[in-house]
């Protein structure tokens, strides 16, 4: 399926499974609970965000002290964006979403699957390449400082 189909069923879909879930809350605890427990998770969400956060940059000038390629720190900085995003949308199912994202065993664990199993690869000296094989050719090229264009 093509990456624009996609996003447009996520954004007509998802709606309607949070809207049914704020429902489904709402007659079990009442409205006005469930408005209370859908700011108290953006807010446990946004303390969670920063907390980790400043932990993920951390290791990251860590590892960028230490020489290593921060891929994996990158990941996580990522996944820690998308769960502060979807923390401050309004629903259950993309708070718990958002907190697993932000949980630092989970978020680990979705960017070590998406390091190997990426067709792209990070090398620290040579930038990036792609893992499938392609045609390389070989050449040489002159170049001259002095050349210019005459309008």
């Amino acid at each position: 399926m093509k990456p624009l189909p996609t996003f447009a069923v996520l954004f007509l879909v998802v709606p309607l499974i949070e809207l049914y879930f704020l429902i489904k809350v709402g007659e079990g605890i009442g409205a006005w609970n469930t408005i209370f427990l859908v700011i108290f998770t953006a807010f446990v969400g946004v303390l969670l965000l920063r907390q980790q956060g400043l932990s993920t940059l951390g290791r990251f000038q860590k590892s960028m002290m230490e020489g290593k390629a921060p891929a994996g720190e990158m990941l996580e900085g990522v996944f820690l964006l998308l769960g502060g995003g979807m923390l401050l949308l309004p629903g259950f199912v993309t708070d718990a979403i958002g907190f697993l994202c932000l949980i630092p065993f989970s978020r680990k664990i979705l960017a070590k699957w998406l390091l190997r199993n990426s067709s792209m690869r990070m090398h620290s000296a040579t930038g990036f390449s792609s893992t499938t094989n392609g045609s390389v050719i070989d050449g040489e090229f002159v170049h001259r400082a002095d050349d210019r264009l005459d309008h």
